[in-house]
C-alpha cells in the first residue's frame, strides 16, 4: 500500500492493519504485480527489478525447501546489506521459517553464541558481498550454494538437521517472522521474536508517514541485520514501491557520491554517520550536492542540537528524529514531515501506539514528568526466544512494553528521551542524565561524539566521559572539563574525560556503553 496523504491524521490504523498482507514474503509478489519492471534493489555488483526479485525469492525458497528447511525452523543469515541477504530473508519467510538476521561484522564468538542459542537448521553466508561473511563461512566449512537465475551474488550454507522446528501459527500477529539478537545495555544477547504483523505494521506506517513511493531511491546503509534497517528501511521501502540502494558499510565518500549522482531521495542514519559525512565534506573541500534528497533522518542514539543545526544548514532540509527499540519493531515515535521541529524531540508516538510514563516505584506520572516510558501497540514483540522469564519481566500482562528508557512528554505530544533508567547516574543525591552531558560535549567544535557513564566511588557516583575527537583536534581533557563546567551544574560535570581513537560501537553506529563501563 502506498500512502500519498499529507497528514498523519489521515492514516486510519484499523484500515491499515486490515490491509496488511499475512506474511512479509508477500511484499515481492505485490511489488511485481504492481510494476514488474521497476528496479527494486541496487547494489554495486547488480540490480533486480520487482519481477526478478520475486523470481529470485521463489527459486531460493525452493532450494531451502529441498534442503529440508520447513516452517518454524530458524535460518541464520550472516551478511552485510546485499541483494543475497534480502532474497534469503524473503525466501525464509515464504516457508514460515524464521529469518535470523546477523551482521557478518560480529566476532566469531558472538556469532557462535547466537547460533548455539537459536539452533538454526541452516546458516547462510553472503560471501560475495561481505569479506567477513566469507571468513565465517570458511571457519564453518560451508558449502557453496548453486547459482540460480536471476543472479543474487554468491552465498554459502551449512546445515544442521538435528534441530527442532517451532510450531507454525496461522495468524500473522502470532507467527514469528524474524529473530533479531540485541545486546541492549547489558551486553547479554537476547533473541527478540518479531511477528509478521509487527514488521508489516511498521513497514506500512513508517513508509506512509514519510510518503515513500515509487519515485524514491532509499540509501540503505543502516544494517538490515538491525531492526530499523530491516523493518523501516528495507521492508518499508519495498512495501511502498521504492528502490532500495543497498550499501554494506558506511563510508562518507560513498554517501557523498550516491547523494550527488544516484538520485537518492531518502538518507537515514545514526547521528555519527551525519557527523562523519559533514567532517568529510569539510576536510576535503567538497561542495554539498544532493539534488533529489527530500528526507533525512537520525535515529539509534540521541541527537544533539548542534549537530542537527549543522546538518540542516548543509543539507538544506530538516533532519528528522525518532525513537524505537528492537522490542518495538522498532518505531515508537518520529517527527513528522508536516511538523518539523527545531528541538531534538523524537516527535509524537506514531498512530496506533499508546505511551505512558511510570515512576521507579510503579506509579503513573503526570504529563511532563520524567519516568520510564511504557508503550503498547501492534509493534510489540512476541517475546524473547527461549527466555520466558525475561519476557514476563519486560511485557506486562496488559501488553505494555517496559522500554527501560526515561522520557517525558510535551503538551503537544512530542516525546523527549532523557536516557536509560539503568544508565542514570546519582551524584550527591542529584540525578544526572548522561545524554545531557553528552549534548554539551558534542557541542564542542573538536568533538565528534561522546559517551558518559557512571563510576562508583565511596558512597557516591561520579561522571566519566569518553570522547572521540575529530581529525586534527588539539583540545585536552582538562579543556573539555572546563567547557562542561561553563555549561553544566557542578554535580553534572565529568570528573574525568578520556579520549579514545574510536568509541566502541555496534554495526549500526550505536555506542556500546557496557564496554565503556568495563573500562571504568
Amino acid at each position: 500500500m502506498i500512502f500519498d496523504s499529507s497528514a498523519r491524521s489521515t492514516i486510519h490504523v484499523p484500515d491499515l492493519l486490515a490491509a496488511l498482507p499475512q506474511r512479509i514474503a508477500q511484499i515481492p509478489a505485490l511489488a511485481a504485480a504492481r510494476d514488474p519492471q521497476h528496479v527494486a534493489l541496487v547494489e554495486d555488483a547488480r540490480s533486480l527489478t520487482n519481477m526478478q526479485l520475486l523470481e529470485a525469492v521463489n527459486a531460493t525458497a525452493a532450494l531451502l525447501r529441498e534442503w529440508g528447511v520447513r516452517g518454524g525452523d530458524r535460518v541464520m543469515i550472516v551478511a552485510e546489506n546485499s541483494i543475497a541477504q534480502v532474497v534469503l530473508l524473503f525466501a525464509t519467510a515464504q516457508l514460515d521459517a524464521w529469518a535470523l538476521v546477523s551482521n557478518a561484522r560480529l566476532s566469531a564468538a558472538e556469532l557462535d553464541a547466537i547460533r548455539a542459542h537459536a539452533q538454526p537448521r541452516l546458516v547462510a553466508y553472503a560471501v560475495e558481498s561481505s569479506p567477513d561473511a566469507s571468513q565465517h563461512a570458511q571457519r564453518y566449512g560451508a558449502a557453496t550454494a548453486p547459482a540460480l537465475a536471476p543472479a543474487i551474488g554468491a552465498w554459502a550454507f551449512a546445515l544442521d538437521n538435528a534441530v527442532t522446528a517451532e510450531p507454525v501459527e496461522r495468524a500473522s500477529e502470532r507467527q514469528c517472522a524474524a529473530l533479531i539478537y540485541t545486546t541492549g545495555t547489558t551486553g547479554a544477547p537476547k533473541g527478540v521474536m518479531l511477528s509478521h504483523r509487527n514488521l508489516l505494521f511498521i513497514a506500512a506506517m513508517s513508509s506512509g508517514l514519510r510518503r515513500v513511493g515509487p519515485d524514491d531511491v532509499v540509501y540503505a546503509v543502516l544494517p538490515i541485520s538491525h531492526v530499523y534497517g530491516f523493518a523501516s528501511v528495507c521492508l518499508g521501502s519495498l512495501y511502498a514501491g521504492a528502490t532500495l540502494r543497498l550499501v554494506p558499510r558506511f563510508a562518507p565518500e560513498a554517501v557523498r557520491r550516491a547523494l550527488a549522482e544516484e538520485r537518492v531521495s531518502i538518507f537515514q542514519g545514526v547521528p555519527a554517520m551525519h557527523a562523519k559525512l559533514l567532517e568529510h565534506l569539510q576536510r576535503h573541500g567538497h561542495a554539498w550536492s544532493a539534488p533529489r534528497l527530500r528526507f533525512a533522518y537520525s535515529g539509534g542514539s540521541p541527537l544533539d542540537a548542534s549537530l542537527k543545526a549543522h546538518v540542516e544548514s548543509v543539507y538544506g532540509i530538516t533532519l528528522h528524529n525518532g525513537y524505537g527499540m528492537t522490542e518495538s519493531s522498532p518505531t515508537v515515535a518520529q517527527t513528522t514531515l508536516d511538523a518539523p521541529r527545531s528541538d531534538c524531540s523524537v516527535g509524537p508516538a506514531i498512530p496506533g501506539i499508546e505511551v505512558r510514563f511510570v515512576s521507579l516505584d510503579g506509579e503513573e506520572l503526570a504529563q511532563g514528568e520524567v519516568g520510564e516510558l511504557w508503550v503498547r501497540g501492534p509493534n510489540i514483540m512476541l517475546g524473547y526466544y527461549r527466555n520466558p522469564e525475561q519476557t514476563a519481566a519486560t511485557i506486562t500482562t496488559e501488553g505494555w512494553l517496559k522500554t527501560g528508557d526515561l522520557a517525558r512528554q510535551d503538551v503537544d505530544g512530542a516525546l523527549h528521551i532523557v536516557g536509560r533508567s539503568k544508565e542514570l547516574i546519582i551524584r550527591s543525591g542529584f540525578n544526572v542524565y548522561p545524554a545531557e552531558v553528552e549534548h554539551v560535549l558534542n557541542a564542542h567544535p573538536e568533538v565528534m561524539q561522546s559517551a558518559v557513564v557512571g563510576r562508583a566511588v565511596e558512597g557516591n557516583e561520579e561522571v566519566v566521559a569518553f570522547v572521540e575527537l575529530k581529525a586534527g583536534a588539539k583540545v585536552t581533557p582538562e579543556e573539555l572539563i572546563a567547557w562542561c563546567g561553563e555549561r553544566l551544574a557542578p554535580y553534572k560535570r565529568p570528573a574525568e574525560v578520556r579520549p579514545l581513537a574510536a568509541l566502541p560501537a555496534a554495526s549500526t553506529g550505536k555506542i556500546l556503553k557496557h564496554r565503556l563501563r568495563d573500562l571504568v
